[in-house]
């Protein structure tokens, strides 16, 4: 009885325990559920807070890891190193055009200049914001194609009131770079940079050729040319669409800037490589307007004031030497201020022709007088030449008589009359003298007026025809060949 007891017990302790059993296993496989969803929304939450953490990253820290030290980016070298040159295409904004100076040959001009590469270091995708816009400091730090103006010969940046600089990094890589004295933008793609957008003002040469002037047409050039990279390195071009652009607008004192713009290359050899070069150029016709008020017009009424010296009675010397003199000094002045601006060139300019037959026509006036003057006064020595003449002619005879003189009888004197018809032929040739005198005057007189009248005519009609060719050379042949250059 005792064992049958003992095995009983068990039995109903075992009975007993299975649904303890179960209970336990589940709370225990529930705990372990828990357990493990909350190692789950553990990692969620730390997800989360890493990504909120990136997104309120500070401009400080993006910048750092962009192209801080720490980032890898190195901007002394250039993108695609020792890979494929770097492709920039550049194009410029003319925000004014300054003055064309002859004297010097060059010309003043303000730009935005534009360029644009790809540089995939310069990419991100971290930070939210689509644009970044920097401190001009961090220029340093960026990689920026060394471009220059081969024909510069003097620039300037803007620093009013502060340096005019602006960095923009866009998140596709686009890196805007502008600078004012000539502005340099620069425009890239998704991974692409774009170096200076600068404005500059910038002094430039510009070879001109004056044998026209003042109507001549001048063909100024810019050219942009890397300094330090060859074309291994780095190559420019022009902007497909729109690259020479002009401000609405912009006018220039003396030229007008024709529409079209001629571009090009202009790779340079030298000793150390092939460089990149590119260049546009500009097409300048002079309008002369301040010409023909300040020059060709004052000359013209110059010359037509010496003609008037035509009309003055001969014997007004006085007047005809002071308007004649004047208006050859007056004429001698205006052309050595019509070289004032310009440069001592070897050649023979347009304007130069002017003035010389301008002042070839107002000397030539003057000495119409001369020659008039002398004409006028051919009678007068003819007459001084007789009157010689018949002194030199009674000297003789008186010398003469003091050896024939025969007595102091005047029979011999009286004989046949002779002396009353000696005195009668005298009183007879005095008044045909007289006549034969006044007749060569008048004739003296007439040739001088005539060339007085003369000169009225043909220096009109000369200098009508010089204008003529002049005009119809340099206003309409040259010009027209010049601008279709």
């Amino acid at each position: 009885m005792g064992v049958s007891g003992g095995a009983w017990k068990p039995r109903r302790l075992t009975g007993m325990t299975r649904p303890f059993l179960k209970l336990f296993t589940t709370l225990f496989a529930c705990m372990i559920e828990m357990d493990h969803l909350r190692i789950m929304l553990a990692k969620e939450h730390d997800r989360s807070s890493s990504r909120g953490s990136s997104l309120t990253m500070s401009p400080s820290d993006f910048l750092d890891k962009l192209m801080g030290k720490t980032s890898g980016y190195d901007a002394r070298i250039r993108p695609n190193f020792k890979g494929p040159p770097v492709n920039v295409t550049c194009n410029i904004f003319i925000n004014s055009f300054g003055s064309v100076t002859e004297t010097t040959m060059d010309y003043r001009v303000n730009i935005f200049l534009r360029q644009k590469w790809n540089d995939p270091r310069l990419a991100y995708s971290e930070y939210p914001d689509p644009s970044l816009d920097l401190d001009p400091s961090m220029l340093d730090s960026i990689w920026k194609p060394d471009l220059f103006f081969a024909n510069e010969k003097g620039a300037n940046f803007h620093d009013v009131t502060t340096d005019n600089k602006l960095l923009r990094i866009s998140k596709d890589g686009t890196v805007l770079y502008s600078i004012r004295n000539n502005l340099f933008d620069l425009f890239t793609n998704p991974i692409r940079l774009y170096p200076p957008s600068a404005r500059l003002t910038l002094i430039l040469s510009c070879p001109m050729d004056l044998k026209n002037f003042p109507m001549d047409v001048q063909t100024c050039t810019m050219q942009l040319e890397s300094f330090g990279y060859t074309m291994n390195d780095l190559i420019f071009e022009w902007l497909d669409e729109g690259p020479v652009q002009v401000a609405e607008g912009l006018t220039l004192p003396q030229f007008i800037m024709r529409e079209e713009k001629e571009l090009g290359y202009c790779t340079k050899h030298y000793n150390t490589g092939k460089f990149t070069c590119i260049e546009v150029k500009f097409k300048l016709e002079r309008q002369m307007g301040y010409y023909l008020i300040q020059m060709y017009i004052p000359s013209l009424l110059i010359v037509i004031l010496s003609w008037v010296s035509f009309w003055i009675n001969m014997d007004a010397a006085p007047a005809r030497v002071a308007l004649g003199i004047t208006t050859v000094l007056t004429m001698t002045t205006q052309s050595s201020g019509s070289r004032a601006s310009l440069p001592k060139v070897s050649y023979v300019k347009a304007i130069d022709i002017w003035m010389a037959v301008c002042l070839l026509f107002v000397f030539a006036a003057l000495l119409e007088y001369a020659g008039v003057n002398f004409v006028s006064r051919q009678q007068k020595e003819f007459l001084r030449l007789k009157r010689r003449q018949k002194r030199n002619l009674k000297e003789e005879e008186l010398r003469e008589g003091r050896f024939h003189f025969s007595g102091y009888s005047m029979a011999p004197c009286m004989k046949d009359g002779g002396a009353v018809k000696s005195a009668t032929a005298n009183a007879v040739q005095q008044p045909s003298a007289l006549r034969d005198a006044e007749h060569n005057r008048k004739k003296f007189v007439d040739r001088a007026k005539r060339i007085d009248t003369i000169s009225r005519a043909a220096f009109p009609l000369a200098f009508l025809i010089f204008n003529i060719f002049y005009w119809i050379t340099y206003k309409i042949i040259r010009h027209g060949t010049a601008a279709k250059v």
